[in-house]
């Protein structure tokens, strides 16, 4: 019970707006959104800092590549243990100290004097990152259920400001000629105390899983979990190849090619913005589908071919499409049974990213074997495929949720 609120109220049954929600509940959700922002300006600002990274230690490109393995295994395994934890223990105890942690694990790599080192520094910060990515899923799902309303998506929205705040303080802290390591401690002190503060508002409700006594595994989720793959893919697409293509494939000019994935990073953010609103308005699942068929159809005109500009505005619309799909398929795997919540979004987020993994990979190697443009093709096969099976976040139960 959360200031009058029950956290375990079903879901629709006592619809909230920010004004009539309980003080305790808008804290736990402004609470929660801070942990979002702190995620997001972690991996901003270690991605900031990676070129400063490499030059110090004197990497190639490959190993490289080999360090940031490290950090994806080591945030696959974090997401499996974190998991098992929220549903034994309660999403807000593994989010505190999961969040302390991020600040701490942020630094470690700073530090690290070889390749070897480096390495196990990321496989540390991934597991920390990992794991908080799903305690904090789990959390957010918490509270809009207990909000009433769909509201997940403004923490996604909250998690892509908060990347684009961590970058902004790396480039600053580059630009200022400070070494990584100084960034690295400057901002996870900060990243630090922004957990601490929040903590003290988390929505904590009983661990469904040791109140019901169910073991076993959670079911039903691996298509959503091949969904949040199909729109992973298409996020690392546009992160990894949209600024090639338009200036390879469209000819435009290095500075105008940069702008594709700017293009794609606004439009992502500002359909998370209205996306809870959409939701409420249209359902889950049209709304999943349509946006699906916007991501597919604009990455599809962009490909076409013409000039550049059609090209930033086709990764804007993929940025637009793929905004509200992630959220809605994590918080579909965890009302699914929430007795397994945290297992249930752990899995759905590790095959999602391995879509952002692999999915790089697979375009590049058959960009070789045909061309980038035809390569592209497979985020457009993907998300037409989201919206062909958008039905798979209906609930098992059968209520409606459309």
């Amino acid at each position: 019970m959360i200031d009058g609120v029950s956290s375990h109220e079903p879901h629709g049954q006592h619809e909230l707006t920010s004004q009539g929600a309980p003080p305790g509940l808008r804290r736990a959700r402004a609470a929660t959104s801070a942990i979002f922002l702190l995620f997001g300006a972690a991996l901003g600002a270690w991605t900031a800092r990676l070129p400063a990274i490499k030059q110090n230690l004197a990497l190639s490109d490959g190993t490289l590549g080999l360090a940031l393995l490290a950090f994806a295994l080591g945030a696959i395994v974090g997401m499996q243990v974190a998991g098992r934890l929220v549903d034994r223990l309660g999403s807000a105890r593994v989010m505190l100290p999961v969040a302390v942690a991020e600040g701490v694990g942020l630094v470690l790599p700073g530090f690290a004097p070889d390749l070897v080192a480096l390495a196990v520094s990321l496989v540390l910060f991934g597991v920390v990152h990992g794991a908080l990515n799903i305690a904090m899923n789990a959390n957010a799902v918490e509270v809009q259920r207990a909000w009433g309303r769909p509201i997940i998506t403004s923490f996604h929205a909250v998690y892509s400001i908060g990347g684009f705040i961590g970058a902004a303080a790396g480039g600053l802290f580059a630009a200022a000629n400070l070494s990584a390591r100084t960034t690295f401690v400057c901002i996870g002190a900060a990243l630090l105390v922004i957990s601490l503060v929040a903590g003290r508002w988390f929505l904590r409700t009983p661990p469904t899983l040791a109140e019901s006594g169910e073991s076993g595994r959670p079911t039903g989720v691996l298509l959503l979990g091949v969904l949040a793959f199909c729109c992973l893919v298409g996020e690392g697409a546009a992160a990894d190849w949209s600024t090639v293509y338009l200036r390879d494939g469209l000819d435009s000019s290095p500075g105008f090619a940069a702008a594709a994935y700017a293009a794609f990073a606004i439009a992502m953010m500002a359909g998370r913005l209205v996306g809870d609103r959409l939701a409420a308005r249209l359902g889950q699942i049209p709304l999943v589908r349509g946006s699906a068929a916007l991501a597919a159809l604009g990455l599809a005109a962009a490909l076409i071919g013409g000039p550049p500009l059609v090209g930033v505005l086709g990764f804007g619309c993929l940025g637009a499409g793929l905004a509200c799909i992630a959220p809605q398929v994590f918080a579909a795997a965890g009302e699914r049974n929430p007795a397994h919540a945290g297992r249930a979004i752990a899995r759905v987020a590790a095959v999602g990213y391995a879509g952002f993994l692999v999915g790089p990979v697979a375009i590049g190697a058959a960009a070789e074997l045909v061309s980038l443009r035809w390569a592209l093709l497979i985020p457009v096969v993907l998300t037409a495929f989201v919206a062909i099976t958008a039905h798979a976040l209906r609930p098992k139960t059968g209520a409606a949720t459309a």
